[in-house]
């Protein structure tokens, strides 16, 4: 997409809602049209619009014909459908938006964190028109299978994304209309799915856009509840075993959060081993303990014997659009952490930056704005509450000892899709070779390196920054 498809301001939806829907899709057909060619538009796509186009074209999914993947069949439909913690938040959500949806004439869809259709309810009529373009159950709704849409691009931007006529890249989808946002588990941050609500392109109003994402935010909260209440119930078991207990120990769930403690400070949640199991173990924060199992849990106690204080291999995992991931190995074990967004964001910086960044230089990186460092500080407060053996502070860095291996999308253009922090866009565009800060470098502004296959880190004073460096370009 050359420079002079978007030399005019981005298309405004409210304004665009004000026209009939014929005359809004004309409008919306002559700026894509006109972007995908490279020519000159009246219009600029929309933002995050023209970066999910961006992506399509480097997949190479065909803008004017309808690809469809097999569908699930209805016992792996099932399946999912109880084993995913959305099925909690489907009253919510049909409370929320059901009722608007039959009368704005359209349907309610809920689709997993890998696109795959679970539920869809709403007028009969609207229904049929769906199946007609193959959003089904069972069905791959993907954005780099069926192109940008109201169940993928939210996947994979990470917040509610509306999507109206030609704003879809595939042309078989200019009837329709969709908005989409994202649901999170609020235990740990992760991506679980998106609740869409779909129509005729004659049904777009820009209001639905606050709606989704407002109930999308309740479903959140109503997880959230659900979390407290199995943590009260834990916590009712643990606390006669704990008052039996000399010395420090803890009763965490099944995803490390803290029920009850004794003898220690309270520590919200630990990171845990993907397979913990009932014996001696190494985990952050509390060091070596013994696990015994708990109903619904884990009761950990302190062995107070010396353990590894520092991580032999951290692997930051940020290849997939999705998912971000770190994962600590020691002599006594491994674990792997699930990131959310923000987190995924402050790693990335530090990991590039072996000598460190301050929090007014991270502020920087995120916001464009050195004080914001209380919400910097906040998070990376939350960051060592499973990483706080392996992070330094005063700059933050990770720890020398540590060696740190980072795994980048194979195109740049793809590291970290959701972000807008401006550290991450420059990485994202491809450059010429990065060299270490030059004398007219700000120490907390230094060259970016751009995002391309992995580096491996030793620790701040190993000179090997430079290297790694060129080695992404």
């Amino acid at each position: 997409m050359g420079e002079d498809s978007v030399a005019h301001s981005p298309i405004d939806v409210t304004r665009l809602a004000a026209l009939d829907a014929a005359q809004a899709a004309r409008v919306l057909r002559e700026v894509r049209d006109a972007t995908l060619s490279g020519q000159p538009a009246r219009l600029a796509p929309r933002p995050v619009i023209e970066q999910s186009w961006e992506r399509m074209l480097r997949s190479g999914v065909d803008p004017d014909h309808d690809f469809r993947a097999g569908l699930l069949v209805r016992d792996e439909v099932e399946r999912r459908r109880q084993t995913s913690q959305l099925r909690h938040v489907l009253p919510v959500l049909r409370e929320g938006l059901l009722t608007v949806a039959d009368v704005a004439h359209h349907i309610m869809v809920v689709a997993d964190a890998e696109g795959r259709v679970l539920w869809r309810e709403g007028s009969a009529s609207v229904l049929r028109k769906a199946d007609g373009f193959g959003f089904e159950l069972g069905a791959d709704w993907r954005e780099g299978v069926v192109g940008t849409n109201g169940v993928g691009t939210p996947l994979v931007a990470r917040r509610p994304v509306q999507v109206f006529s030609a704003e879809h890249f595939v042309r078989t989808h200019h009837s329709w209309t969709c908005t989409g946002a994202p649901i999170t588990d609020p235990r740990d941050g992760a991506l679980i799915g998106v609740v869409d609500v779909s129509g005729p392109l004659d049904t777009l109003h820009p209001a639905t856009l606050a709606l989704v994402g407002s109930v999308a935010k309740l479903a959140e909260a109503h997880l959230r509840e659900l979390h407290l209440t199995s943590l009260e119930g834990l916590r009712a078991v643990a606390a006669p075993v704990l008052a039996r207990i000399g010395g420090r120990a803890l009763a965490v769930d099944q995803d490390g959060w803290t029920a009850a403690v004794t003898g220690m400070p309270y520590t919200g949640r630990l990171a845990l081993p993907k397979a913990l199991a009932p014996g001696r173990s190494w985990l952050p924060t509390l060091g070596l303990c013994v696990v015994e199992p708990l109903p619904g849990g884990w009761l950990l106690r302190a062995a107070d014997e010396p353990g590894p204080r520092r991580a032999a291999r951290i692997v930051l995992d940020l290849a997939h659009p999705r998912r971000s991931s770190v994962t600590v190995s020691s002599e006594a074990g491994s674990w792997c952490h699930e990131l959310s967004p923000r987190h995924a964001e402050l790693l990335y910086l530090l990991a590039v930056r072996p000598a460190g960044r301050s929090a007014s230089g991270l502020a920087d990186d995120l916001f464009d704005d050195p004080g914001r460092t209380v919400t910097v500080r906040a998070e990376m407060s939350r960051v060592r509450r499973y990483l706080g053996a392996f992070l330094e502070h005063r700059p933050y860095r990770f720890c020398e000892a540590a060696e740190v291996e980072l795994v980048l999308p194979e195109d740049p253009r793809d590291l970290l899709p959701h972000s807008t922090a401006p550290a991450v866009r420059r990485a994202r565009k491809p450059g010429p070779p990065c060299t270490a800060p030059g004398p007219d470098a700000s120490p907390d502004r230094p060259n970016m390196p751009p995002a391309r296959g992995k580096e491996r880190i030793s620790g701040p004073s190993s000179g090997v920054l430079d290297q790694a460096r060129g080695s992404l370009t």
